[in-house]
């Protein structure tokens, strides 16, 4: 109570200088107001509204993404933030931050008045960005289209404007990219992978190489989840930074972990042999993922359905289960299956020891070679498009 009470005095005070032009005043009052009593969100706020007068843009970025570190659900943060980087001539970022205070916004009813207009222009930003994004990356896939039979070209069409934001997805829950009129299967059928026979039949050799890192303490083994200060944590926060869910990746985002493949050079021969999705500074992804006693990973949704992870189980110690949508399966050891992850999924370890699997990415095998070249010219485009300099 005596530091909220000291922060609106100091805010009160710096305000009135403010208004009086005295911006220099209201900043080292402001900054002495932040040394005595740090992270407190609306000193933070106030700092980057100060240095937002002055004109000293960079700055003022600095203190509202230190102000969403404290709260990253702050809507006026998210706001002024993506006002600044409008004025910091980035507009493309901007529309992006935008998107994110738009779906955190009170009801129009709870709006503040003074926050109607901002809000309008947001919104506005964020239709004329996304409709450029749009024609963007339809010339970067134009000629490919060309040679789309006519269900494909749509489906490519609408997957190019979902990603852009023009259209709304009415489908699977994927985080980044969305594949239109995929159907939401929550475990493809076998006869889609002749292949895992081949993979099943590695099940011992792959163990033995795990068991190798088992032995050596699991060297490589880091916490899956790792956000960064100031990301919201949603349902992953107990297990953010924590070794109760730890991964060691063979590839991550398309790149070679050279450190595990040397130790585990027969798995990685393998994984070389199966039909991997390869999505340049994407994909592919494999990685052997170990879930601690008695702990739960809870439900959430993957990246983009244009892709299925397979899992392998390796070490099963005891009760331990999976959900994808509405289907709950049992792991057998040695016994993979396919799932579109962008279907809510959870998994959990009943029992007493580590339980760990395998984990890999494959492309979503309805998807046509064609379109599976789209994908990949529209994963690059857009992140070429927010690539701002």
């Amino acid at each position: 109570m005596k530091d909220n009470s000291a922060a609106s005095k100091a805010i009160a005070d710096a305000q009135a200088m403010m208004r009086l032009g005295d911006t220099a005043g209201a900043l080292q009052h402001l900054t002495e107001a932040n040394d005595s009593i740090p992270k407190h969100l609306n000193i933070v706020m106030n700092l980057a509204l100060v240095y937002r007068s002055r004109g000293e843009l960079g700055t003022a970025l600095k203190f509202l993404d230190a102000a969403l570190a404290i709260d990253p659900y702050s809507f006026l943060a998210l706001l002024s933030k993506g006002s600044t980087l409008e004025q910091l001539g980035r507009p493309r970022q901007a529309a992006e931050i935008y998107r994110n205070a738009i779906k955190i916004a009170p009801s129009d009813e709870q709006l503040p008045a003074s926050l109607v207009t901002p809000l309008t222009h947001a919104r506005s930003m964020v239709k004329n960005q996304s409709e450029e994004m749009a024609d963007f990356l339809l010339e970067t896939v134009s000629d490919l289209l060309e040679d789309q039979p006519p269900m494909d070209r749509q489906r490519a069409l609408e997957c190019l404007e979902l990603s852009a934001g023009t259209r709304k997805a009415y489908q699977s829950e994927p985080l980044e990219f969305q594949y239109p009129r995929l159907p939401a299967i929550p475990f493809f059928e076998r006869t889609h992978f002749p292949w895992f026979t081949t993979l099943e039949g590695a099940t011992d050799m792959i163990v033995r190489e795990l068991k190798g890192l088992i032995h050596d303490d699991m060297p490589g083994f880091s916490p899956y989840v790792t956000y960064a200060p100031g990301t919201p944590e949603n349902q992953f926060a107990s297990l953010n930074n924590s070794d109760d869910w730890r991964s060691l990746w063979l590839w991550k985002d398309g790149e070679r972990q050279q450190g595990a493949i040397d130790k585990c050079p027969n798995t990685s021969a393998l994984l070389k042999e199966l039909p991997l999705c390869d999505q340049d500074g994407f994909a592919p992804t494999a990685l052997f993922s170990a879930l601690a006693p008695r702990t739960r990973i809870p439900p959430h949704t993957g990246s983009t359905n244009t892709r299925l992870l397979v899992h392998l189980p390796l070490i099963l110690p005891g009760p331990a289960g999976f959900r994808v949508g509405n289907e709950v399966r049992s792991w057998k050891l040695g016994e993979a299956w396919a799932f579109d992850d962008t279907i809510e999924h959870e998994a959990w370890n009943d029992a007493d020891q580590t339980r760990i699997i395998m984990i890999f990415d494959i492309w979503n095998p309805l998807l046509s070679e064609g379109e599976r070249d789209i994908v990949r010219s529209l994963l690059l485009s857009k992140r070429e498009w927010l690539r701002e300099t």
